[in-house]
């Protein structure tokens, strides 16, 4: 059998309470799983990380029940702003792109910027005049209004959410999306992608599509996909400092994970998790909030998912 893990995230932050809350969380986890395996089957045939990790996502993105893609939150002009990004560790090769408006799957117009292109990183305007370049459909806004994030919108726009829906600013960044991936040519890739905080202001751009904070990967050490506060996670450069404490401490994954999760970010008043896959396929999956959204697999165990 092909050695391969693969791991996921749908965000971390507060719980969603209430009886609807509950009666979600089945489909939170159906969601997880389908995902989880769009990526796995890949892997199982011999496929790369890269495709693996795009495919998860990509899935996650279409679910309106996380905060990427099609079930974005919307920012203070009630519209929505994708960022995302994606890595090969074999090549250190990157892409990524923020502040996107219509595109469907911003992982794979990140994907495209680190392939079609000689940059890493396009924003805004420029994104998507790239992504009419490469004939990408721009959706209207509509395929983005999701009635859960719509009254979120509204319930920001009159004062502080209430204990329904978020509870701190800080935790407000709940599904998120990622994919780590390790495959059997040895190879890690990462993916991110994301609408951002609810109600954010003008201009605003999270960890997500940074390369180093948000997302990284690299066959030396790992491959990370974070979720949480992400101005924390920018200054704390929270997915490179994983693969450093792996690299500079002969620190294991586990332990490297921890100690960016539950002390260094902590020590800045951060708060969220990551997933992360070292080269021996090992994974660690680490958060300091309420809950965070995840799933995993690998060739010698079987799907497992958790809330």
């Amino acid at each position: 059998m092909r050695k391969f893990a693969i791991a996921i995230h749908g965000g971390a932050g507060s719980r969603l309470k209430g009886t609807a809350a509950v009666e979600k969380e089945q489909e939170y986890r159906l969601a997880l799983k389908h995902a989880l395996k769009s990526g796995s089957q890949i892997l199982e045939r011999g496929g790369t990380s890269l495709d693996a990790v795009e495919q998860s996502v990509i899935a996650l993105e279409d679910c309106p029940l996380f905060n990427a893609g099609k079930g974005s939150v919307y920012t203070a002009e009630g519209i929505h702003e994708l960022d995302a990004s994606i890595m090969d560790g074999k090549t250190l090769n990157a892409g990524a792109v923020a502040q996107t408006r219509g595109i469907k799957n911003p992982v794979s117009l990140a994907r495209a910027v680190m392939e079609q292109s000689e940059h890493v990183f396009l924003a805004a305007d420029g994104a998507i005049r790239f992504a009419q370049q490469l004939n990408y459909e721009l959706l209207e806004p509509e395929y983005f209004a999701v009635a859960m994030r719509y009254e979120q919108w509204l319930a920001a726009q009159s004062g502080p959410l209430d204990g329904e829906t978020t509870v701190k600013p800080g935790e407000q960044k709940l599904g998120t999306v990622g994919a780590v991936a390790f495959d059997s040519m040895g190879n890690l890739a990462a993916a991110t992608s994301t609408g951002g905080i609810l109600n954010k202001r003008f201009g605003r751009v999270g960890d997500s599509p940074i390369i180093g904070s948000g997302n990284y990967a690299n066959n030396k050490t790992c491959a990370v996909s974070c979720t949480g506060s992400g101005e924390f996670f920018i200054r704390g450069v929270v997915a490179y400092d994983v693969a450093c404490l792996i690299e500079h401490k002969g620190m294991s994954l586990q332990a490297a994970a921890e100690e960016v999760i539950h002390k260094r970010i902590l020590e800045i008043n951060g708060d969220g998790g990551l997933i992360a896959v070292d080269a021996k396929g090992n994974i660690a999956m680490p958060f300091n909030t309420r809950r965070m959204y995840r799933a995993f697999v690998a060739s010698d165990s079987a799907p497992e998912v958790y809330i």
